[in-house]
């Protein structure tokens, strides 16, 4: 497939844009519409933020607890000292001058009979269109001992960017020289696929100049490298050779904060810094709407709206979305720009594109001056009810400067995209 100038305005947003600001969007009452989305990470703040500048009549509320955004994204730099928590958490004070109405607040309840959700501060808000964007549930109750380990500060996930990513950093600064570092990584699927190896990387970066003599155990629950194999293989056997001791098909099923040793069904390991990743899910507001599918894990969606397959009216973006696409920042939103575009043509009678094309792009760091990437363009297949990887994609075997440069500004454009 050769992308033609139709096919990259779909990417781009730009060609969705167009088609929306050709009609006006009214409920059967002509009342206007209201949309409300739930959750402002990657994939809710985009979505709200294209809903109103594609669909100018229609209302928009955004529902999120936090006061900042902190980006999972370039977190692992923070862990591998390379970037500060300042330089990855950002306001929201750009998004209501788009003219969406930001609550700060958590939902509680959902009744998508009535359309309406319930928030923790007692308000009620009905809804013609719902979005949820809440991200991973991660399942720390599969691991014995973790909540108890994790409530004393002896085991850290910090799979979500914030307070656990700072802690995970301190305990790196306080360990030892010829100390010990654990990174247990959960079965797939999981949020950001090189996410771990990437850590692995920084944190060998780190000690191989400030702890040299530390070692780095590695414990996959899969059976590879799920991501980006050549691009980490080439860093630990050049960069960090004799550091890293990568041990797959090793689950992680207990964890012991007192003795700081976590069991395997091999053995039991010890080590100064635990940092266990467990399985997850879709986030909990998934639940609460009816989204998951039968195991409770993951939602099923139709591809070309991301509505629900199981409750209509509402649409599912982001992590909490089950397919063979990563769940990474960059494809967060580009299924939010999908589901905002397929809502605006909903809401103003008209048909959403049926095949619908996306695109990911994800750098990794391998060390303080290096990064490597993967690059995809999916098209939706009808027929296979899927996205479909298309032959101009590409990725890096190995890390370079220009890469690592370019991987810095990415960050800083999908966050001006996301809440500027």
């Amino acid at each position: 497939m050769t992308l033609n100038r139709r096919d990259f305005l779909k990417i781009s947003g730009a060609g969705a844009a167009a088609a929306a600001l050709g009609g006006c969007a009214t409920t059967a009452g002509g009342a206007r519409p209201h949309v409300v989305v739930v959750g402002a990470g990657f994939g809710g703040a985009t979505c709200a933020k294209y809903l109103r500048q594609w669909g100018p009549n229609i209302d928009v509320t955004l529902i999120e607890p936090n006061d900042k955004f902190i980006s999972c994204p370039i977190s692992n730099w923070v862990i591998g000292g390379l970037k500060k928590m300042d330089d990855i958490t950002h306001g929201y004070d750009n998004l209501p001058r788009h003219g969406i109405k930001m609550v700060k607040d958590s939902v509680v309840a959902i009744d998508t009979q009535k359309r309406t959700v319930t928030t923790r501060g007692g308000s009620t808000i009905g809804y013609d269109r719902l979005v949820i964007a809440p991200g991973i549930e991660l399942m720390t109750d599969t691991i014995k001992g973790y909540k108890d380990a994790e409530a004393a500060g002896k085991v850290v996930h910090a799979w979500k960017a914030g307070a656990q990513t700072a802690l995970l950093r301190k305990q790196l600064e306080a360990m030892p020289d010829g100390g010990t570092y654990l990174l247990a990584i959960p079965g797939t699927p999981y949020r950001c696929p090189p996410g771990p190896y990437e850590r692995i990387s920084l944190v060998a970066n780190y000690l191989s100049k400030a702890k040299p003599k530390s070692k780095i155990i590695v414990l996959d629950s899969n059976a590879d490298i799920v991501s980006k194999k050549p691009l980490f293989m080439d860093a630990w056997t050049t960069k960090y050779a004799g550091m890293i001791d990568y041990r797959p098909s090793n689950a992680v099923t207990a964890v012991d904060g007192a003795k700081m040793t976590v069991s395997t069904d091999f053995d039991d390991i010890k080590a100064d810094v635990l940092n266990v990743v467990p399985r997850q899910r879709a986030g909990d507001l998934c639940a609460l709407a009816g989204v998951r599918d039968k195991n409770a894990n993951w939602c099923t969606v139709n591809f070309a709206t991301f509505e629900s397959a199981h409750v209509p009216n509402v649409h599912v973006i982001g992590d909490s979305v089950q397919s063979g696409l990563p769940k990474s920042g960059h494809m967060a939103t580009n299924q939010a720009k999908v589901c905002a575009a397929a809502i605006v043509e909903i809401l103003a009678g008209r048909q959403p594109d049926p095949i619908p094309v996306i695109a990911n792009t994800c750098y990794s760091a391998t060390s303080d001056s290096t990064s490597g990437y993967v690059a995809n363009v999916y098209r939706y297949d009808p027929a296979k009810k899927e996205y479909v990887n298309q032959p101009e994609g590409g990725a890096t075997a190995k890390g370079d400067e220009l890469n690592f440069t370019y991987n810095e500004s990415w960050a800083k454009n999908i966050w001006a995209n996301v809440l500027g």
